[in-house]
């Protein structure tokens, strides 16, 4: 091969192509290298038609900027039937809309478990054949303001965290966490579950919204900001967050159960996630801000429901794009492995959504350990969701990269544009109903529900156009 010969004052751009680079390294001629991929195939013509879109510049600053001023506050903790009316029989799940004939193992056994909770059958057996006859109603959570980890199956006896935003004035709903292992979220619906259930259900909702009630709202915002400065990334790390939550409420649970405010304390202090479900709820209660500004190319939604990934885009209201979910790539428990594992689940990626989680990596170099990797990865993956967000959030901030604001605003443009899909760390459910947790680690999300967005906002663009 001739080598690249080239004298005078030059610089030269190189785009992806490293051979070219070194030569130019071996003659000292100055470069400047450009990470640049081309758009999702099929893209071009919707992404003009999007760009084009005289709305998009200021319906955007309008979405992120709502979503960048919510002030989400743990306000109280109460019955999801007194606040979601949820008849018997009625059941909420994490993701888009799925029919039992669809749902996934962890999907069908959580929802065998929360039969069984509500006293609508007496056996495992007797809750799957009154499922596939249809005598349960099914409906996502997103659809009533509500986020759930997970299978995310929510019914009318569960107690719920209740946060509002101070801000704009919407709420938002999620259930209280299990715990790890063999838990409803992850499908299970053993003796061991249900007693827990019965347990939170009978001891530790009225003892959190009496403590709640006593002590006044809890500042989210101002805690979740805390706890990324302490290493957490508020999805799959939430140990420094739970232990600030357990600071703020600990002497209000002693002085509203003083009976029972050991067995609590203990509980919530054996279960490094139980902030996580608080956490989505503040996430939840963010995004809606952003919701329905025409033109709005924001990334409003992500959820999965074991079967499908769907996101849904402020400008085009509550529809869902959907693609396949996948099956994460991580470490496993004990013998399990990649064929015990279903494919991704919950709406916890409410967190990346609205900026944490897989996007705030870098400030949580101990993840790595639970889902895998390097700490070189996790600085890379949060380093690269800047190149597809909106914005950079003012109180959610990364020491490790001097105090800069975690990537938030997934833009569906910029997601075609680059090619970069949204990073998302999460726990494994089993793949056989009853399983549980067998793991946690990364996913992708399906370019296809990105496409399908863009298609469809380019549609409505040409539309409102030619009006």
């Amino acid at each position: 091969m001739t080598p690249l010969a080239l004298s005078g004052d030059l610089t030269v751009i190189t785009v992806g192509a490293d051979l070219l680079g070194h030569a130019l390294d071996a003659q000292a001629v100055p470069q400047i290298a450009v990470d640049w991929r081309p758009p999702l195939p099929g893209t071009s013509a919707a992404l003009a038609q999007v760009l084009a879109d005289p709305r998009r510049a200021a319906a955007n600053e309008k979405a992120v900027g709502r979503l960048l001023a919510a002030r989400p506050h743990l306000v109280g903790v109460r019955r999801a039937r007194d606040v979601l009316d949820l008849p018997p029989g009625t059941f909420l799940h994490a993701g888009p809309p799925i029919t039992w004939e669809r749902a996934s193992g962890p999907l069908r056994g959580a929802l065998i478990g929360a039969m069984l909770y509500e006293g609508l059958a007496g056996t495992p057996e007797e809750a799957e054949g009154a499922l596939e006859r249809g005598s349960a109603h099914l409906s996502p959570c997103h659809r009533h303001r509500t986020v759930g980890p997970m299978a995310g199956v929510v019914s009318g006896s569960m107690w719920m965290f209740e946060v509002r935003d101070a801000e704009h004035g919407g709420t938002a709903y999620c259930s209280l966490n299990e715990g790890l292992g063999k838990v409803l979220r992850y499908g299970a619906y053993g003796p061991e579950v249900l007693d827990r259930l019965r347990w939170m259900g009978d001891v530790l909702g009225p003892v959190l919204r009496d403590a709640l009630a006593a002590n006044g709202p809890v500042d989210l915002r101002a805690l979740m900001a805390q706890a990324l400065q302490m290493g957490d990334e508020l999805h799959n790390r939430n140990r420094a967050a739970t232990s600030l939550l357990v600071r703020e409420l600990a002497p209000a649970i002693v002085e509203a159960a003083p009976e029972r405010a050991a067995e609590v304390l203990r509980f919530i202090n054996g279960n490094d996630h139980f902030f996580l479900n608080a956490g989505m709820a503040a996430c939840k209660v963010s995004a809606d801000t952003a919701r329905d500004v025409p033109g709005s190319t924001l990334v409003v939604a992500m959820a999965r429901n074991g079967t499908d990934f769907g996101i849904q885009v402020s400008g085009l209201g509550d529809r869902w794009f959907i693609g396949p979910a996948g099956v994460p790539d991580g470490l496993y428990l004990g013998a399990y492995g990649p064929d015990d594992a279903n494919p991704d689940i919950g709406d916890s990626t409410i967190t990346e959504t609205g900026g944490v989680g897989g996007f705030a990596m870098a400030a949580s170099p101990a993840i790595v350990r639970f889902v895998g990797g390097e700490v070189a990865d996790a600085v890379a993956a949060t380093r690269s969701m800047y190149e597809i967000t909106l914005a950079e959030h003012p109180a959610y901030q990364i020491p490790g990269l001097g105090f800069r604001g975690t990537p938030v605003g997934i833009d569906v443009t910029l997601v075609a544009r680059t090619g970069l899909l949204p990073v998302v760390n999460t726990g494994i459910a089993g793949r056989i109903a009853g399983t549980g947790q067998v793991g946690a680690g990364l996913v992708s999300p399906p370019a296809s529900a990105f496409t399908a967005a863009l298609t469809a906002l380019a549609e409505e663009a040409v539309a409102v156009r030619g009006s």
